[in-house]
C-alpha cells in the first residue's frame, strides 16, 4: 500500500465517521426492534394459544399452535439445548463485534436483524424453563405439518439468504467500504474489457 492511499484511507474513515455512528446505532436498533416483536409475539403466543389445538391461518399450510422447541429446526438435537444455547450466545456476540465494523447499509440490516433474532433465542435458551441454558423456544407459526417457528427463525433465513446472496453477487462484506466496493467493480469491469 501507497503512503498516499493509506493517507487517503483514513480520511475516508474520518469523513465517514458520523455515516458510520449512524450506522452501527442503527444496526443496534434494528436488532433491538428483532428482539421486541419476537419475545412480543413469543408472550401474546403463550398468553393466547394451546399446544393442543391448531389455528388455521391458510388451510393447512399455515396455522397457529404453541410449542416448546428444547432442540434446533424440525427439534433437532432436542437432548443438546445447551450446546444450541452457546451457538445462539456466540452468534449474538459475533453481530455485536460485527456491528461495529459495518460500513454498508445492507449489511447493517442483516447483522442487525440476525443478531437480534441469535440475541432473542439466546434468551429463550438461557432464561426460559426448564432452566439456565436448557431453556425451550417459543414456537408458534405452524408450516404444515413441518415444523412450528417463531419470528426469529424467519428472520434469521431471510438474514443468511440475503447475507449470502450479497457475497455472491457484489462480492461485498460487512467491513467493506463503499468505495472499496466500487473500487473492485471497476477493476473487475477493466479486467474484463
Amino acid at each position: 500500500m501507497r503512503a498516499k492511499d493509506a493517507v487517503r484511507g483514513s480520511t475516508a474513515r474520518i469523513a465517514h465517521g458520523p455515516r458510520r455512528t449512524l450506522l452501527v446505532a442503527g444496526t443496534f436498533l434494528l436488532g433491538g426492534l428483532v428482539v421486541l416483536v419476537d419475545q412480543g409475539t413469543k408472550a401474546w403466543a403463550e398468553a393466547t394459544l394451546s399446544t393442543q389445538e391448531r389455528i388455521p391461518l391458510v388451510g393447512e399450510l399455515l396455522g397457529l399452535q404453541l410449542a416448546y422447541n428444547p432442540g434446533a429446526a424440525f427439534s433437532f438435537g432436542e437432548g443438546s439445548t445447551w450446546v444450541f444455547a452457546l451457538v445462539a450466545v456466540a452468534a449474538a456476540v459475533a453481530a455485536v463485534v460485527f456491528a461495529f465494523r459495518v460500513r454498508r447499509l445492507r449489511w447493517a440490516v442483516v447483522i442487525g436483524a440476525v443478531g437480534g433474532a441469535a440475541a432473542s433465542h439466546a434468551g429463550d435458551r438461557l432464561f426460559r424453563a426448564p432452566g439456565f441454558a436448557r431453556g425451550h423456544v417459543v414456537d408458534f407459526l405452524a408450516y404444515g405439518d413441518w415444523f412450528i417457528g417463531n419470528v426469529a427463525d424467519i428472520v434469521i433465513v431471510v438474514g443468511a439468504v440475503t447475507g449470502a446472496f450479497l457475497m455472491l453477487h457484489d462480492g461485498s462484506s460487512p467491513e467493506d467500504s463503499p468505495s472499496s466496493s466500487a473500487r473492485l467493480s471497476s477493476e473487475e469491469a477493466g479486467e474484463r474489457s
